[in-house]
C-alpha cells in the first residue's frame, strides 16, 4: 500500500496528514456490554493500525481495547480521496478491496456495514462496525452510472461536493452559490435509487438548499456546525438545518475548528452547538460526526509541525476554509481521547439531558437514518 492508500485508510483524505500516536488520556470506565445504545460517529477515521509488512496495516492494543469496552460501535469513514485528479475511479475501487481485507483478516474486531441488520450482527457479536463513504462525486468520473456500481461495492454513504466545486454543484468556498448542476439533479436521483444515504456536508448554501429539496429520501450533513453561532462557511444556517430534519435527516455536529469563532474549541463549544441544533431541527434529527481520529491526536512537537505542513498544502491547494489555522487543531478540547462519547454522554446528561435525548444524539439517529434510507 503506497502513501496515498495510507492515507486514505486512515481517513485524512486529500489531505496529506498523516495521524501521531493516539492521545493518551486517562479513561473512563469501560462502557457495559448489555448497555442497549448505539453510539455512531457519522464522519470519523480509524485510527490505532500499525505497519506490519508487504503493505498491510494492524490493529494496535489500544484499539483493540477501545472496540472491546465499547467506545463506539459504529464509524463513517472516508475510503476516496477528494478534488479532481487521475485515476479516481481506480483509487477508490483499490481502497475499497484495501479495506475489505482489512476487514477479513481481522473479522473478529471488524464488520463491514451494509444494511441495519449488519449494524445488529456486528452489536452483538461485540465488533466495530465500519460503514464506508465519499466526500465528493469525483470517483464516479462523470458517469452517474458509477453510483450503482460503487453501492455494489459497499459505499453506503455518498457526499455530493468537497469545498470547492466540482461537475455536481458548489462547494462551501465557492463565492459564486450556484447550487445544483442537472449532472448533481442526476447523481442525486441515482443515490436514492441506489438506496444510498446522500450527504451534503461542504456543499454550499444554495447546493444544501437544493439538495434538500431534490432528494425523494432522507439525507445527512454527517460533519458540520450551525452557522447561527459561528459565522463561517464550512457550518450550516438554520434555514437548511430546519428542511433537512423536515425531510427526516440528520444533522453530525463536528469536534473542529469552525464550532468557535477564534481559538480552540472547547467542550463548552460543542455542546452549545449540539443544544442548538436540538433547538432548531428535534432531539430525532441530530447526532455526532466527530471528523476525527477514533483513539485521538497527541499535540506535541511532531503534531504541530503535521498539522502546519498540512494546513499550508490545504491553503496552497485552495481547499482551506476560514477558520481553519496552522495554530488551532482538529479537535475539542476536553474530547480529544478514545472515551470522547463517554465523557460527552456524561456532560450532555450534567446539562439536564434525558438519557434518551442523548442515546439519540450519541448514535440513535443515524441508525434510523441507515434503516430507512438502506432499506436493509
Amino acid at each position: 500500500m503506497n502513501r496515498r492508500q495510507f492515507l486514505v485508510s486512515v481517513g485524512a483524505v486529500g489531505a496529506g496528514l498523516a495521524l501521531p500516536a493516539a492521545a493518551n488520556t486517562p479513561a473512563t470506565p469501560s462502557r457495559p456490554l448489555k448497555a442497549s445504545s448505539i453510539w455512531v460517529d457519522g464522519q470519523g477515521a480509524l485510527d490505532g493500525l500499525e505497519p506490519a509488512g508487504e503493505g498491510k496495516l494492524v490493529p494496535t492494543q489500544r484499539l483493540i481495547d477501545a472496540i472491546k469496552q465499547r467506545r463506539i460501535d459504529l464509524i463513517s469513514l472516508t475510503i476516496a480521496e477528494v478534488g479532481n485528479g487521475p485515476s479516481r475511479f481506480q483509487g477508490a475501487v483499490e481502497s475499497i478491496t484495501w479495506w475489505d481485507q482489512l476487514i477479513q483478516r481481522h473479522s473478529k474486531l471488524f464488520a463491514k456495514i451494509e444494511s441495519a441488520a449488519d449494524i445488529r450482527a456486528a452489536r452483538e457479536a461485540g465488533k466495530l462496525g465500519l460503514i464506508y463513504n465519499f466526500q465528493d462525486t469525483t470517483p464516479f468520473e462523470a458517469d452517474p452510472d458509477k453510483v450503482a456500481t460503487f453501492a455494489t461495492l459497499g459505499v453506503k454513504v455518498m457526499q455530493l461536493t468537497y469545498n470547492k466545486r466540482n461537475i455536481a454543484g458548489d462547494g462551501c468556498l465557492e463565492r459564486a452559490n450556484a447550487g445544483l448542476s442537472d449532472f448533481g439533479r442526476e447523481v442525486i436521483a441515482k443515490i436514492n435509487e441506489a438506496n444510498v444515504l446522500l450527504d451534503l456536508s461542504h456543499a454550499g448554501q444554495r447546493t444544501i438548499a437544493e439538495g434538500i429539496a431534490e432528494s425523494k429520501a432522507p439525507l445527512a450533513i454527517t460533519h458540520s456546525g450551525c452557522r447561527a453561532l459561528v459565522d463561517l462557511p464550512r457550518n450550516v444556517h438554520d434555514a437548511e438545518l430546519r428542511a433537512l430534519a423536515a425531510k427526516g435527516g440528520v444533522f453530525g455536529v463536528y469536534l473542529m475548528p469552525f464550532i468557535k469563532a477564534q481559538g480552540q474549541p472547547g467542550t463548552e463549544d460543542l455542546q452549545r452547538h449540539l443544544a442548538h441544533a436540538v433547538n432548531v431541527c428535534g432531539e430525532d434529527h441530530v447526532g455526532i460526526g466527530t471528523d476525527n481520529p477514533l483513539m485521538g491526536y497527541t499535540i506535541d512537537d511532531k503534531m504541530r509541525e503535521e498539522h502546519r505542513k498540512f494546513f499550508e498544502s490545504r491553503t496552497k491547494r485552495g481547499i482551506a476554509a476560514p477558520g481553519e489555522t496552522a495554530d488551532v487543531f482538529n479537535l475539542v478540547e476536553g474530547y480529544n481521547s478514545v472515551d470522547r462519547y463517554d465523557r460527552l454522554a456524561a456532560d450532555l446528561r450534567a446539562l439536564g439531558w434525558s438519557s434518551a435525548r442523548v442515546d439519540k444524539v450519541l448514535g440513535g439517529n443515524f441508525v434510523r437514518l441507515f434503516r430507512e434510507v438502506w432499506k436493509a
